[in-house]
């Protein structure tokens, strides 16, 4: 199960304690006592790993390591250890505190989510010539503590769209080595679900319906997965007995919920032509073309219509540069 949305609670270490020690060789009885270190970071790091939240749905806080103390014979205690939490790339990170909102969008990317604290000074810092054998030291400082929404959104070259059933998760599996789940009713897809087609990320959007700008059903929560996607296939049911419709319910579902996804190149596929007869297959496209649609008729069992496909998945490659 893709796991796409997530609060978590980064808790950095605390800085270590100073520490009160003196020399204990004869006529050098001077302050030794060294600093705490520093409490280890957290840190938010780009994976290309699209579950990479999937291994915080369950844990509420995440925490860097505790500085050590400070000990004697000017032995500074270590700095804890950073924690670096891997979330997918396409990760909007919101502190829900301040509300400030970041982004990761390359593998290797750091954000620093929370920073360890200050260790402590031991009593060497604090020795003077009025006072030479000082037993203060300082507690290390608190580490810092926030709250994040983690929210991912797919970077896909290609996305799928279209109503439940039009044929998403099959072209999906046929041209690439995911094995979407398949059948032949509404909703099938409760996630979407990624191929790679010689390089090229294909991303199967899960069928979006009516309303679905405006929390209907699944709302926002797949619709979310196409404002950065490149290339928009958009698949349409041949069997259905109004396909201009079905293009325009999903037109106006992406226009609802960002104007700017209308922009994005879309290429229009007639699928499951192949349950039709020759005429029914053309009264579909004349309906399409009148409506000034470009669609192209394809069939997973036709291989001719799919050479069709993978010609324009090939171009997009070409101007990818892969």
């Amino acid at each position: 199960m893709l796991i796409d949305e997530i609060t978590i609670t980064t808790k950095a270490g605390d800085g270590g304690k100073g520490c009160v020690a003196f020399n204990k060789v004869k006529l050098s009885r001077g302050p030794t006592g060294a600093d705490g270190g520093r409490g280890g970071n957290v840190y938010f790091e780009g994976t290309s790993d699209v579950n990479a939240l999937m291994n915080y749905a369950s844990q509420r806080q995440v925490e860097g390591e505790k500085g050590h103390d400070g000990r004697g014979q000017f032995l500074d205690g270590r700095a804890g250890e950073d924690l670096t939490v891997k979330v997918p790339t396409g990760t909007r990170i919101t502190n829900l505190e301040t509300n400030y909102v970041q982004e990761i969008t390359n593998v290797g990317e750091r954000i620093l989510a929370a920073g360890g604290g200050v260790g402590g000074r031991g009593n060497f810092k604090f020795r003077s010539a009025t006072n030479t054998t000082p037993m203060e030291s300082e507690e290390g400082t608190l580490g810092d503590r926030a709250t994040y929404r983690l929210e991912l959104r797919l970077i896909a070259d290609v996305g799928l769209v279209g109503l439940p059933n039009a044929g998403k998760s099959s072209l999906l599996n046929e041209l690439t080595a995911a094995k979407s789940r398949i059948a032949n009713y509404a909703f099938t897809t409760l996630e979407p679900h990624l191929g790679s087609y010689y390089g090229l990320i294909i991303a199967d959007i899960p069928g979006i319906i009516e309303g679905a700008s405006s929390g209907k059903g699944l709302g926002v929560k797949f619709l979310k997965h196409i404002e950065r996607t490149k290339v928009l296939f958009h698949l349409i049911d041949a069997e259905s007995e109004d396909v201009v419709r079905d293009y325009h319910i999903i037109r106006k579902e992406l226009e609802t919920y960002n104007p700017e996804l209308t922009q994005k190149t879309e290429y229009i596929l007639l699928t499951k032509v192949d349950a039709l007869t020759s005429k029914e297959v053309k009264e579909k496209m004349a309906a399409l073309k009148k409506a000034n649609l470009t669609p192209l008729p394809i069939s997973i069992l036709e291989p001719d219509s799919l050479e069709a496909v993978k010609k324009i998945l090939n171009k997009i490659k070409d101007e990818k540069g892969l």
